[in-house]
Parts: structure tokens; sequence; C-alpha cells
């Protein structure tokens, strides 16, 4: 079985060049990316000249332009190959070179085209070989002095090379379909559409990243079984398009006295040599279900399917990305890509290999595989990795902080200079090579091709290139201590093994001493005979590695019974997924991480527990440390949803998100990495992307059902909006990790006509009142991964007796006629996060107005007691021994009424007090304005941190918010003290 390790290719970091000129003299690179100017090695001036003697006997008659003279001898040095094209071909090659189009890059249809003109021009098979042969040389040709010449940036190179080479695949398939008409008729569909072949391009091809002289890797594929119909004789598909399949390969591939088009390697289809040429998709869809191993899924990453249906293309991309890109994080395929990385190493360590820029040590294999890594482990749950460019993937991984971003520029600058010296090597003869020359005369002419002054400033280029490259590729897949990691004492070992296979009666000896009860509760747990009858032979050893690893760690750190409980029910809870088992195996890191997490936070261990994904959390500390702004966190929401593939999945993703930005969050808390205020700014943040997220997919689902909300405005139909206004701890940006969203949905549809303008038109009320419905089932309802967030939407006006969606114009008149004073203590702390920006500012302005009015301050202080004792009286779990945080006397809640009274009573003479909703920054500005002593503003603000810190603690704790009387006694009498100041 032919197993061959694909480490593939695409983008490249841009060299800007300039143009030679008469003079001979080549452009070349200073070191890195800045292009100066060579002469004409001397071993090589009479090559050139006869080269040069040659050319001027064939062009005959024919006058050569002076401008093109000094350019024409700089590309016959650099590329004999292209001079024995001009000698043959001096016509052609001159007008492409002149014509005033060479500049530019060739876009793909402008291929087709070209390609479909000479295959038209073909009588027959014999006929179609010479003209394809002629067009490709011609077109190599152009490309070559497009990248010698020109300097044309090597990405566009790569680019223009993999265009034509899909025009020439997609152009011949139809062409061979064609003449096989008459005989065999056509394949169809159950719907009677024509079948083409598949061909599925890989490696550099698929990637649109060809080299010059590359072969092509081919999957061939075809929708479904059948029977042929219209020809002479019917076959079956199968057989229909094995023989198109041959057809398709010698056409390109021999060698005739014209040469070839392409050298076609069919080595990466389903069972390699010995599995049939072309594969239907339903039989490539179970070969990867049964028989795909990781060398595959490596190889895919690039897959792209070139000829076919829209139909086909579609199926094909949808059974390859989860078999590629797996769902959960895929730590089971990390020692295939060992064993991957160990065979490149042994390759590239080899003397044969030491001149190879591609397979050599530090070379171009070794950067794609530093992305595609990346890229198999985490495509399923990175959408930004699933891509065909080396180049993209790389920068996602800055982007995501899996690699750093400086090492990511010297891999792309690497991979830039690499890729450029390849193709030089390859376009002197025409060559597939990527080794460095031996002899003085070619190593001139690469040297030259680059633009070197001498061989040695090359090599060190070079040099310096791959060393960087290897450093990078080394550090892959290791621990700060490879050598220890992922092994543990023998003591720890025999300690299992006794657990495992001895009496449960009997005491677990462990290598220092008894175990501790935490430990000996743990091994009683997994150690259980049933358990172990539950796991595969996979799993089993898996679990093997695990344990002495974990309890080697777990006992040298002291951790708790309570911990052991958590970490015995991970372990029975992944034991069907073993990979979690070898992730925390092979990472001693996360290991490590987890075992503080879960002896810090009882919530941390359970959320990871029914989460698993989160796993992956722990084995970078500076993402798990480092949660991001609210900018970014918007943008990373939007990605997540943006390549799902219906509701369902969106719901799912949205929850993933949600789950994993918390962890950060609860992570980051718990080991003191996040001030007070900060937690709760990152949970509002979170929250805030995942309202957003999820009002955009209710928007898009309702408005392609019904079309947008609109009304009349004097004659014209315009559009109206909606918003989500967010209340309480959301509107305060001080969230919790276990809190609701208070949420009042808004809108400013108005007037007369107000309907959507879809085919099935509905009025907007029903439009509106549908919206907000399906945007708290996206948030609310319980999947897979939990819920995202329970909304509470009894704020409304009128509470739950209210519209669902209310206008702003009722809203105003509700708020200016009708609300209560609670209601406006409420509206201090209400903003809006979502939806379209001219109805969030009716809403501001509405607030303001409200807020502004002014008030009699006997009244005011009356509402405000008398809603205090109310609450005391309903919802205070305190007592004569413990201390309500939340809404005992002198806790969180009579801060946050001292604070909205403020407002209330000075908002009308102060507007500063109307650009805040979070209580410590009004607590500033109360006491920038003066309108509270300054001392106890300090006070209100330092018991509201310690009340709002214990809070999260306990959350963390999973216990209640409830404390001795004791405790805060200073911070509970300030505050009760200031409460009387105030309103006594």
């Amino acid at each position: 079985m032919y197993v061959r390790v694909w480490l593939l290719t695409f983008q490249m970091a841009r060299i800007t060049a300039t143009t030679a000129g008469p003079d001979l003299r080549r452009p070349h690179y200073d070191g890195g990316l800045t292009l100066v100017r060579v002469a004409i090695p001397d071993i090589l001036a009479d090559e050139q000249a006869a080269l040069k003697q040659r050319f001027d006997a064939a062009c005959d008659s024919t006058k050569v332009a002076a401008e093109l003279l000094g350019p024409l001898e700089q590309a016959f040095t650099a590329s004999p190959f292209f001079a024995e094209i001009a000698i043959r071909q001096p016509r052609a090659l001159l007008d492409l070179v002149s014509d005033a189009s060479i500049g530019r890059p060739r876009a793909s249809g402008e291929y087709i085209a070209m390609i479909t003109a000479v295959l038209d021009g073909a009588s027959d098979v014999a006929a179609a070989k010479r003209l394809l042969r002629e067009t490709r040389q011609l077109e190599a040709a152009r490309i070559a002095w497009r990248d010698i010449v020109l300097g044309t940036d090597v990405h566009t190179i790569m680019a223009e090379l993999s265009a034509f080479a899909d025009a020439i695949i997609a152009g011949t398939v139809s062409w061979l379909g064609q003449t096989l008409e008459p005989r065999f008729g056509r394949a169809r569909d159950e719907y009677g559409e024509v079948l083409e072949l598949g061909v599925v391009g890989m490696g550099k091809l698929g990637g649109g990243e060809l080299n010059f002289s590359s072969d092509i890797d081919l999957i061939f594929v075809y929708q479904c079984a059948g029977t042929t119909d219209g020809g002479r004789k019917d076959i079956d598909h199968q057989e229909y398009f094995d023989r198109l399949g041959r057809e398709f390969i010698a056409l390109l591939n021999e060698t005739t006295a014209d040469g070839y088009v392409f050298r076609v390697d069919m080595r990466l289809r389903p069972f390699g040599d010995s599995g049939p040429l072309t594969t239907s998709l339903a039989a490539l869809e179970h070969y990867y279900a049964t028989h795909g191993r990781d060398w595959e899924r490596y190889a895919l990453i690039k897959a792209r399917m070139i000829s076919g249906n829209a139909r086909a293309q579609k199926r094909f991309e949808a059974l390859t990305r989860p078999f590629v890109f797996r769902r959960y994080l895929d730590y089971g395929s990390l020692e295939s890509l060992r064993e991957m990385k160990r065979l490149i190493n042994d390759e590239a360590d080899s003397a044969a290999l030491a001149a190879d820029v591609k397979r050599g040590a530090g070379g171009i294999r070794e950067i794609e595989f530093t992305g595609q890594l990346f890229q198999l482990i985490r495509g399923g749950r990175e959408p930004d990795l699933r891509t065909r460019s080396i180049v993209a993937a790389l920068d996602t991984c800055a982007t995501l902080k899996l690699l750093e971003s400086a090492d990511v520029d010297e891999l792309k600058q690497a991979y830039a200079f690499l890729r450029t010296t390849e193709h030089r090597l390859q376009q002197a003869h025409d060559w597939q090579t990527h080794a460095l020359p031996e002899s003085e005369p070619e190593r001139e002419r690469l040297r030259y091709a680059l633009g070197f002054p001498s061989w040695d400033a090359f090599a060190t280029t070079l040099s310096q290139h791959r060393t960087r490259t290897q450093s990078h590729f080394q550090g892959l897949l290791e621990t700060p201590d490879e050598d220890n990691a992922g092994t543990s004492g023998d003591g720890w070992v025999r300690a299992w093994q006794h657990a495992a296979e001895g009496d449960d009666d009997a005491a677990i000896p462990g290598p220092e001493g008894p175990l501790s009860a935490g430990a000996e509760q743990l091994l009683s747990v997994i150690a259980h005979t049933r358990f172990l009858n539950r796991l595969s032979r996979e799993g089993r050893e898996r679990l093997d590695r695990l344990v002495p690893l974990l309890l080697e760690s777990a006992e040298a750190t002291g951790t708790g019974a309570s911990a052991y409980a958590a970490l015995a029910k991970l372990i029975t809870t992944v034991a069907r997924r073993s990979v979690y088992m070898s992730f925390l195996a092979d990472n001693p890191p996360a290991l490590k991480r987890l075992l503080e997490l879960f002896e810090a936070s009882p919530w941390i261990a359970g959320q990871i527990t029914a989460h698993p994904l989160l796993l992956d959390e722990l084995l970078d500390a500076r993402q798990l440390y480092s949660p991001p702004q609210a900018s970014a966190l918007m943008q990373l929401a939007a990605q997540k949803i943006r390549t799902t593939d219906g509701l369902e999945q969106a719901m799912e993703a949205l929850r993933a998100f949600r789950n994993q930005q918390v962890l950060r969050v609860a992570a980051s808390d718990v080991m003191g990495h996040l001030p007070v205020a900060r937690v709760s700014d990152q949970l509002a943040w979170t929250a805030e992307a995942c309202v957003n997220s999820a009002l955009d997919l209710a928007w898009s689902e309702l408005t392609t059902r019904y079309g947008t909300p609109c009304r009349d405005d004097g004659g014209n139909r315009c559009e109206t909006g909606f918003a989500v206004i967010a209340y309480g701890k959301m509107g305060g940006i001080e969230l919790g990790y276990g809190s609701d969203l208070d949420l009042v949905f808004l809108n400013d549809s108005t007037g007369s006509a107000q309907q959507t303008n879809g085919e099935k038109s509905v009025e907007n009320n029903v439009f509106y009142t549908r919206l907000a419905q399906r945007f708290i089932h996206i948030l609310s309802t319980t999947t897979p991964s939990g819920t995202a967030y329970e909304v509470d939407t009894r704020l409304r006006p009128s509470g739950n007796a209210g519209m669902m969606v209310c206008p702003t114009p009722a809203f105003q008149t509700y708020m200016t006629e009708q609300a209560w004073v609670w209601e406006h203590q409420a509206l201090v702390r209400a903003r809006g996060i979502a939806g379209q920006c001219e109805v969030i500012a009716e809403f501001d302005r509405i607030r303001n107005e409200v807020l502004r009015r002014p008030r009699v301050e006997a009244d005011l202080k009356q509402a405000i007691v008398e809603m205090r004792k109310r609450m005391l009286g309903e919802v205070d779990r305190g007592d004569d021994s413990h201390f309500d945080l939340k809404r005992g006397v002198g806790g969180i809640t009579d801060i946050e009424f001292m604070v909205q009274y403020a407002v209330l009573r000075w908002a009308a003479q102060h507007d500063a007090l109307l650009d805040w909703t979070d209580n410590l920054r009004l607590l500033e500005t109360i006491a920038e304005l003066e309108l509270l002593p300054a001392a106890a503003c300090d006070e209100l603000r330092d018991a509201y941190f310690a009340y709002r810190a214990q809070i999260h603690r306990s959350a963390l704790q999973q216990i209640d918010a409830l404390v001795p009387v004791t405790e805060f006694a200073d911070h509970r009498h300030a505050v009760q003290a200031i409460w009387k100041t105030i309103f006594d």
C-alpha cells in the first residue's frame, strides 16, 4: 500500500520586483525581500551567447524590439528551457512577451476560453495531444518571463500555474466526454443531468499553489451508479468513467515528441494503486468512514474538485469535511502526527536530502506541516483554519495565538524564499527538482536567477531561513521537557496496575507511602471492573497511560478529595471518547492546569465535565488566561456561526463559544489574572456577542421567510428596525457566572401599511413577535451543549401582560405616563446591545428624557424606601447568623438603590449621570459632581467590589452567596450608615 506524507503549500509573502533593463543585470534579494541587480555570470556567457545566436537565426527576418534584447538575454541565462521554446516558436513567443497584457495575470476565465479554443481545433486525440503540449510550452514560457524578468510575486505565479492546470483538466474532461459520446452515450444522474468525471485536485494543485514543473495529484470520482445511454453501446458508469479516466491520463501524462502536459499521479485514491481508478461518491464516503487513515485526512486538507457539476462538488465537500475536520478536537491523531514528524525528520536528516529545499531539514515540507498540524487538530472547531492556503493557515494560527506572530512572520518569509528558489530550479530546464545543483555552472545560474551576487551570499540567506524553519518545526508536538513528557515513575504505574487488577479490599500502595483518601476514592471508581470492561482496547491503553501521570501530579500538589471526585467523574464521562485521555497524557502542562482548576473551583470542574470540548482551552495558558476584548469577542462569535450548516449547528456553535469564553474568564478569575470589575465586563461582553449573533440568526431566518418589515413614510416604503435592550446586571455590565439576561425588545414600526415585503407577507407586529420568540429560542433552548442564556422579559412595559415587542412611541408613553418609580430605577441600568442603530438611538433619547424628569425629592425617597422594604420581606435570605450579600441590609441592592436615587434625583441638572449604566462609574461620576461626599462614594465602591468578588467566588465554589454576619461587617455597617444619611 502506497502511503505518502503530504505536507502541502499555498500563498506566499509578496516579493516586489523591478523589471530588468537592457544592461543584463538581474534583480536579486539582499537577504530579505528587497531587490537589487547583479551581472550575468562569466561561466554562463558562452552558453547564453549560443542560445541567443540560435534564436536570432530562428527569427530570420523578424525584427526583435530593442527593449526586449536585454530581458531576453536575462531569461535565456536563467532558463535554457525558456530559450529552447523561444527558438522553436520565436514569433509566438515574441508576441506573448511584447503583448500589453504581459504585466497582469490571466484570469481563470481567460484560461478556460484558451483551452476550449485549443481543443475545439483538435480533430482527434493525437491532435489534442499535440495542441495541448504546444499550448503548455508557450504558457510556461509566458509565466517564466513574468517570474524571471518582471519579478511577479510568487503567490501570483502559483495561482496562474494552478488556474492554467484547472482549465486544462476541466477542458480535457469535457472534450473527452464528447469524443466518447457516439460510442457510449452519456452518464446521467436520476434527474437526467449529464454527469462529468469529477477530478479532485490534491496537494499543490488543490491548494492553488502549483509549482513550475509540478506533477498533479488527482482522485477521480463520479456522482452515482448507473448505465450510460444514447450511444452504440451502453455501459456501467464505473466502466465508462474508468475508460474516460485512462484516456484523460494518457492525454496529459504521455511524453511525446512535443513533450508532456502534466505528469499525473493517482496514488492518493482509495486503496492506492490497488484500488479502482474511479470511485463513486457513495463508495468514497464509505471508504473514508471505514478505512480512512490520518495521512489521508492530511492529504484532503487541500482537496478541491475541479470538474464536475455543482451538486457533485457540494456533496464531495459535505462528505470530506467531517472526515478531515472533526467536530471534536482531534487529539487522537497526535500519535499519527508524531509519526509523520518522525518520518519527516528521518528523511530530512539523510545526507541525500541535505540540498533539497522541499524535503530537507528546514525545507518547504516542514513549514507546511507546521500549519497543517493545527488545521488537522483544530479545524473542526476553528472555521478559519479550514483553508487550503498554508499562509492563511499560519496567519490564523497567529490570530488564535497557537503560534507567536513573530514565528509566523519568519515561517512566511522562509516559505516565500524557498518556493521562489524551487521555481528558479525548475525553470532552468523544466525538471521536477527541488535539489540545489552541484555543478558550478548550475549554481551560478541559480544564484543569478535569484539575483544574488555570489553563491555564498545565497547559501547564507538560505541557511538562515532553513535554520529558523527547522527550529519552529522541532518545537511542534513537544512539551518543554519532551524526554519526560507523558511518562511517570514505575511506582505510579504499579499503583494503578494494583488498583486495576488487585483485590477491591486491598490497600493500594503508593510509591512513597499510602495514597490520600481522595486518590483511593478515584481509583475505586475508575478501577472498577464494570467501568474497565466498557472501554475499548485503545481506551484502556490510554487510561493506563493517563492514570499514573494524574496520580503522580495530583498527589505531589496535594489535590483535595472533592477535586479527586470531580476527576473521577470527568474520566468516566470521557471514557467513550478516549482521545481526551490521550490529550491529557500527551500534554502534562494541560494536565497540571486541569488539576489546578479542579482544585480551585467545583464550578469549573462541572463545566469541563459537562462539556469536554473545553479541555482544549487548557492547552495554551496564554489563551486560557487572556480572555479577548469586546470587539474580538463579537468577531469570534460571528465567525463561529458563519460556517455552520443550519440553525441547529449554529446554536451548538454559539453555546460552544459561550462555554469556551466563560471558562477562560473563570480560569483567569480563580488564578488571580483578572480584577473583579473585569470579570463582570468579560462575562457581559461574551453575552453581548452571543445576543448579537443570535439576533443575526433569527433575523436572517425570518426575513428569508417573510421579507423585511416596512412601513409607509410620506408615500415611500421604508424599512423598520428592531433592538434588544438589556436591563439589570447585563445592562449594567455587571454579569455574574449564572446570570440570566433581562431583556426588552423594541421596534420603530409606526404609521400605515406596516407589513413585510416578502412574497409571504405578514403584519410587522406578527413579524417582530416571531423574531423575539425565535431569538429567545436560539439562546435558551437546551442542546447537547446546554443553553446559551436564560432570557427574562418581565421588565417590558406592563410585564407579562404587555406586548413582547413594544413600538418606541408606546414605550415612551408607558415610561412617561404609567411606569412606577422602580421601573425608572431599572431604566438607569438599561442600554441597547443589539439591533438597528436608529432604534437604539431612539431608546437612548427616551431613556434620557425619562431620567431627566424633575422629581420631588421627598416623594422619590419614599418610593425607593418602600420598594426596598418590600424586597427585604420577599427576597432577603439572611438571618441572625448569615448575611445575604445581594439582598441583605447593607448589601449590593442597597448600593444599587442609592446610585439609582442619585441619578433620578439629579440627572435633570447633570447630563453626565446619563452616560453610564454601571454602578462603579456612576459612583465615580456622583463623587466628581459632589452630589454625595467623595468619602461615602469610596466606601460604597469598596463595599461593592468586595461583595461582587465574594459572589464570584461563591459561584465558582458552587455555594450560596450567604456569609456569616461577622464577614464584611465593616462594609455592611458603612453602607447602612450612608443609607441612613440619604433616606432618614
